[in-house]
Protein backbone atom coordinates (compact mmCIF):
# COMPACT_ATOMS: atom_id res chain seq x y z
CA UNK A 1 0.00 0.00 0.00
CA UNK A 2 1.37 3.42 -0.97
CA UNK A 3 0.87 6.13 1.64
CA UNK A 4 -0.28 9.54 0.41
CA UNK A 5 -0.04 12.75 2.45
CA UNK A 6 -2.20 15.74 1.47
CA UNK A 7 -1.46 18.78 3.69
CA UNK A 8 -4.45 21.06 4.16
CA UNK A 9 -3.80 24.68 3.24
CA UNK A 10 -6.49 25.66 5.73
CA UNK A 11 -3.58 25.60 8.19
CA UNK A 12 -1.23 27.58 5.92
CA UNK A 13 -0.54 31.31 6.00
CA UNK A 14 -3.37 32.83 3.96
CA UNK A 15 -1.17 35.77 2.98
CA UNK A 16 1.58 33.48 1.71
CA UNK A 17 -0.06 30.53 -0.02
CA UNK A 18 2.50 30.28 -2.82
CA UNK A 19 5.37 30.26 -0.34
CA UNK A 20 3.73 27.64 1.86
CA UNK A 21 2.83 25.43 -1.10
CA UNK A 22 6.50 25.41 -2.05
CA UNK A 23 7.33 24.20 1.46
CA UNK A 24 5.43 20.94 0.91
CA UNK A 25 7.20 19.59 -2.11
CA UNK A 26 7.30 16.11 -0.55
CA UNK A 27 3.50 15.97 -0.39
CA UNK A 28 1.40 13.98 -2.84
CA UNK A 29 -1.13 16.81 -3.15
CA UNK A 30 -2.30 19.97 -1.43
CA UNK A 31 -5.75 19.66 0.16
CA UNK A 32 -7.97 22.67 -0.50
CA UNK A 33 -11.10 23.01 1.64
CA UNK A 34 -13.87 24.89 -0.16
CA UNK A 35 -16.62 25.91 2.27
CA UNK A 36 -19.70 27.98 1.48
CA UNK A 37 -21.11 28.88 4.92
CA UNK A 38 -24.24 26.85 4.06
CA UNK A 39 -23.33 23.16 4.00
CA UNK A 40 -20.87 23.94 6.82
CA UNK A 41 -20.79 26.98 9.13
CA UNK A 42 -17.60 28.44 7.67
CA UNK A 43 -16.53 30.31 4.53
CA UNK A 44 -13.19 29.78 2.81
CA UNK A 45 -12.20 29.65 -0.87
CA UNK A 46 -14.00 29.67 -4.19
CA UNK A 47 -13.33 29.02 -7.85
CA UNK A 48 -11.04 32.02 -8.52
CA UNK A 49 -8.79 31.05 -5.60
CA UNK A 50 -8.55 27.42 -6.72
CA UNK A 51 -7.75 28.50 -10.26
CA UNK A 52 -4.91 30.73 -9.06
CA UNK A 53 -3.55 28.12 -6.64
CA UNK A 54 -3.44 25.59 -9.46
CA UNK A 55 -1.25 28.00 -11.42
CA UNK A 56 1.41 28.27 -8.68
CA UNK A 57 1.26 24.99 -6.78
CA UNK A 58 4.18 22.56 -7.27
CA UNK A 59 1.90 19.67 -6.24
CA UNK A 60 -1.58 18.68 -7.51
CA UNK A 61 -4.65 20.17 -5.84
CA UNK A 62 -7.01 17.85 -3.96
CA UNK A 63 -10.13 20.00 -3.65
CA UNK A 64 -12.67 19.08 -0.98
CA UNK A 65 -16.06 20.70 -1.58
CA UNK A 66 -18.05 21.34 1.59
CA UNK A 67 -20.80 23.13 -0.29
CA UNK A 68 -24.48 22.97 -1.11
CA UNK A 69 -25.40 21.96 -4.65
CA UNK A 70 -22.26 20.16 -5.85
CA UNK A 71 -24.45 19.04 -8.76
CA UNK A 72 -24.14 22.62 -10.04
CA UNK A 73 -20.59 23.52 -9.01
CA UNK A 74 -18.35 20.46 -8.65
CA UNK A 75 -17.30 20.06 -12.28
CA UNK A 76 -16.27 23.71 -12.46
CA UNK A 77 -13.53 23.02 -9.91
CA UNK A 78 -12.11 20.38 -12.23
CA UNK A 79 -12.07 22.98 -15.01
CA UNK A 80 -10.35 25.41 -12.62
CA UNK A 81 -7.35 23.09 -12.40
CA UNK A 82 -8.04 20.71 -9.53
CA UNK A 83 -6.45 17.31 -10.05
CA UNK A 84 -9.07 15.73 -7.79
CA UNK A 85 -12.49 17.01 -6.72
CA UNK A 86 -14.28 15.52 -3.71
CA UNK A 87 -17.93 16.29 -3.02
CA UNK A 88 -20.15 15.36 -0.08
CA UNK A 89 -22.75 12.73 -0.82
CA UNK A 90 -25.02 14.35 1.78
CA UNK A 91 -25.22 17.50 -0.37
CA UNK A 92 -25.61 15.89 -3.80
CA UNK A 93 -28.96 15.37 -5.46
CA UNK A 94 -27.49 12.76 -7.82
CA UNK A 95 -24.08 11.59 -6.61
CA UNK A 96 -23.46 9.37 -9.62
CA UNK A 97 -24.11 12.26 -12.02
CA UNK A 98 -21.81 14.56 -10.03
CA UNK A 99 -19.02 11.98 -10.18
CA UNK A 100 -19.41 11.60 -13.93
CA UNK A 101 -19.47 15.36 -14.47
CA UNK A 102 -16.20 15.79 -12.57
CA UNK A 103 -14.53 13.01 -14.51
CA UNK A 104 -15.86 14.48 -17.73
CA UNK A 105 -13.85 17.63 -17.01
CA UNK A 106 -10.64 15.62 -16.60
CA UNK A 107 -10.26 15.36 -12.81
CA UNK A 108 -10.21 12.40 -10.48
CA UNK A 109 -13.34 11.94 -8.38
CA UNK A 110 -13.72 11.75 -4.63
CA UNK A 111 -16.84 11.24 -2.52
CA UNK A 112 -16.93 12.27 1.14
CA UNK A 113 -19.07 11.06 4.02
CA UNK A 114 -19.50 12.83 7.36
CA UNK A 115 -18.86 11.01 10.66
CA UNK A 116 -22.56 10.32 11.12
CA UNK A 117 -23.19 9.11 7.56
CA UNK A 118 -23.38 5.35 7.02
CA UNK A 119 -21.04 3.86 4.46
CA UNK A 120 -23.14 0.92 3.27
CA UNK A 121 -25.72 2.86 1.20
CA UNK A 122 -22.88 4.34 -0.85
CA UNK A 123 -21.14 1.11 -1.79
CA UNK A 124 -22.54 1.22 -5.37
CA UNK A 125 -20.90 4.64 -5.81
CA UNK A 126 -17.44 3.07 -5.47
CA UNK A 127 -17.57 2.10 -9.14
CA UNK A 128 -17.78 5.80 -10.08
CA UNK A 129 -15.04 7.27 -7.86
CA UNK A 130 -11.28 7.22 -7.37
CA UNK A 131 -11.28 8.08 -3.67
CA UNK A 132 -13.58 7.78 -0.67
CA UNK A 133 -13.10 10.37 2.08
CA UNK A 134 -14.21 9.28 5.53
CA UNK A 135 -14.32 12.38 7.72
CA UNK A 136 -12.72 11.96 11.14
CA UNK A 137 -14.11 15.30 12.36
CA UNK A 138 -17.31 17.16 11.63
CA UNK A 139 -16.56 19.18 8.49
CA UNK A 140 -16.26 22.93 8.71
CA UNK A 141 -13.24 23.85 10.81
CA UNK A 142 -9.61 22.84 11.12
CA UNK A 143 -7.89 21.88 14.36
CA UNK A 144 -10.58 19.52 15.65
CA UNK A 145 -9.91 16.35 17.61
CA UNK A 146 -9.68 13.04 15.72
CA UNK A 147 -12.83 10.92 16.19
CA UNK A 148 -11.79 7.35 16.96
CA UNK A 149 -15.41 6.16 16.92
CA UNK A 150 -15.33 6.50 13.11
CA UNK A 151 -12.71 3.72 12.87
CA UNK A 152 -15.18 0.81 12.53
CA UNK A 153 -16.72 2.56 9.51
CA UNK A 154 -13.26 3.16 8.09
CA UNK A 155 -12.44 -0.54 8.43
CA UNK A 156 -15.76 -1.47 6.81
CA UNK A 157 -14.92 0.76 3.85
CA UNK A 158 -11.39 -0.62 3.58
CA UNK A 159 -12.59 -4.21 3.61
CA UNK A 160 -15.28 -3.47 1.02
CA UNK A 161 -12.84 -1.72 -1.30
CA UNK A 162 -10.39 -4.61 -0.96
CA UNK A 163 -13.10 -7.20 -1.64
CA UNK A 164 -14.04 -5.32 -4.82
CA UNK A 165 -10.46 -5.49 -6.08
CA UNK A 166 -9.13 -2.19 -4.76
CA UNK A 167 -8.55 0.78 -7.01
CA UNK A 168 -10.22 3.34 -4.72
CA UNK A 169 -8.08 5.41 -2.37
CA UNK A 170 -9.35 5.68 1.21
CA UNK A 171 -8.77 9.10 2.70
CA UNK A 172 -9.24 10.46 6.21
CA UNK A 173 -9.48 14.14 7.07
CA UNK A 174 -9.50 15.72 10.51
CA UNK A 175 -7.23 15.61 13.53
CA UNK A 176 -4.46 13.72 11.74
CA UNK A 177 -1.19 13.79 13.69
CA UNK A 178 1.82 11.49 13.96
CA UNK A 179 -0.11 9.43 16.52
CA UNK A 180 -3.64 9.39 15.07
CA UNK A 181 -2.32 8.59 11.59
CA UNK A 182 -1.22 5.21 12.96
CA UNK A 183 -4.75 4.45 14.12
CA UNK A 184 -6.26 5.38 10.76
CA UNK A 185 -3.62 3.41 8.84
CA UNK A 186 -4.28 0.34 10.97
CA UNK A 187 -7.95 0.61 9.98
CA UNK A 188 -7.22 0.74 6.26
CA UNK A 189 -6.70 4.38 5.29
CA UNK A 190 -3.98 5.10 2.73
CA UNK A 191 -4.45 8.84 2.10
CA UNK A 192 -4.23 11.39 4.89
CA UNK A 193 -5.15 15.06 5.16
CA UNK A 194 -3.04 16.85 7.75
CA UNK A 195 -3.15 20.57 8.47
CA UNK A 196 -1.65 21.91 11.67
CA UNK A 197 0.72 18.96 12.06
CA UNK A 198 2.37 19.95 8.75
CA UNK A 199 2.09 23.71 8.44
CA UNK A 200 2.58 24.20 12.18
CA UNK A 201 6.00 22.59 11.86
CA UNK A 202 9.23 24.53 11.32
CA UNK A 203 9.99 22.03 8.54
CA UNK A 204 6.77 20.98 6.76
CA UNK A 205 8.55 18.53 4.44
CA UNK A 206 10.10 16.77 7.43
CA UNK A 207 6.66 16.64 9.09
CA UNK A 208 5.28 15.02 5.93
CA UNK A 209 8.10 12.48 5.99
CA UNK A 210 7.36 11.65 9.63
CA UNK A 211 3.63 11.23 8.99
CA UNK A 212 4.38 8.91 6.10
CA UNK A 213 6.84 6.93 8.23
CA UNK A 214 4.35 6.49 11.08
CA UNK A 215 1.60 5.32 8.70
CA UNK A 216 3.92 2.82 7.00
CA UNK A 217 5.07 1.54 10.38
CA UNK A 218 1.46 1.03 11.51
CA UNK A 219 0.62 -0.88 8.32
CA UNK A 220 3.62 -3.18 8.74
CA UNK A 221 2.58 -3.96 12.32
CA UNK A 222 -1.04 -4.64 11.37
Amino acid sequence: MSIRIHPSILAADFANFERDLRRIGQADAAHVDVMDAHFVPNLTFGLPMVERLAEVSPVPLDVHLMIDDPDRWAADYASAGAASVTFHVEAAKDARAVARAIRGRGARVGAAIKPGTAFEPWIPLLEEIDMLLVMTVEPGFGGQEFMTDVMPKLREAADTISARGGGVLLQVDGGVTSSTIRVAAEHGADTFVAGSSVFGSDNPDEAIHELRRQAEKAIRKS
